[in-house]
């Protein structure tokens, strides 16, 4: 009885090993389903290169890139280990940059950033340059982006992250870092609607040029920059507000 239990045992183990075996054979033959995604930096995927998206960083130069109202790059922007990297050094040898190549209208635009502790930076769009504007923030609205955990002194909520500066504020709550982690941001622009994006979560919703946005402007802390959001198109740029901070995977496609 024993030994004949112990025979159809055997059996038994034999044919589910087969079996398992046949399984993963199988498995190991069958073709693998293709991910539209890459596993390189400041690089496009297949369906970004349809979707007609364009790299605005290539990780190795900072080609297309110059300061405001400049036609080089500041010192006080380096590429450093495949990220566009401001040293913080503000307006002496820093500032302001911008993508010269050429002015974007309706768009999507994405890019991945990390700050230093305290830090406080941004993202401009519709960007004029002029003798008559010494910033971006003349006229260019703002995507604020800054350490919204320790940033030393106390934020209005208009300056918190993820907001349009000084006009429409966020809700980030479980979307903000720790200061050093790398974040993802997002702007989608058209006439009809304005989103932004902090790490997958929307914090703010807009309708450019309404009544609620021309009372916000004419209110607030824009009164006194008549040209403030006026432009239609413009340059995108990257602001050196005094701190270290690091970009990288900068894409934008034409709406």
């Amino acid at each position: 009885m024993k030994n004949t239990l112990l025979i159809t045992g055997m059996v038994t183990l034999f044919m589910v090993s087969c079996k398992t075996e046949k399984k993963e054979k199988q498995k190991e033959a069958e073709p693998q389903a293709k991910i539209d995604v890459t596993d390189k930096e400041n690089t496009l995927t297949k369906k970004e290169k349809a979707e007609d998206w364009i790299l605005l960083f290539d990780g190795k130069n900072a080609d297309g890139w110059r300061g405001y109202n400049q036609e080089t790059l500041p010192e006080g922007w380096v590429v450093e280990d495949g990220t566009l990297k401001s040293l913080g050094r503000g307006g002496d040898i820093g500032g302001d940059i911008v993508y010269a190549k050429e002015p974007f209208e309706n768009f999507e635009f994405s890019l991945e950033w990390k700050i230093a502790e305290g830090g406080n930076s941004g993202v401009f769009y519709h960007v004029l340059e002029g003798e008559q504007y010494d910033a971006p923030y003349y006229n260019a609205p703002e995507y604020q982006l800054i350490d919204q955990i320790g940033f030393p002194q106390k934020l209005e909520d208009w300056q918190s992250i993820g907001a349009d500066y000084g006009m429409y504020t966020p809700d980030y709550k479980g979307a903000v870092k720790p200061a050093g982690e790398w974040n993802s941001s997002r702007i989608v622009f058209t006439p009809e609607k304005v989103t932004y994006w902090l790490n997958g979560k929307k914090t703010v919703e807009f309708v450019p040029w309404s009544e609620d946005w021309k009372k916000r402007k004419e209110e607030g802390k824009w009164k006194d920059f008549p040209d403030y959001g006026k432009a239609k198109s413009g340059l995108i740029g990257l602001q050196d507000h005094g701190s270290f901070i690091w970009f990288k995977n900068i894409k934008i496609r034409k709406l």
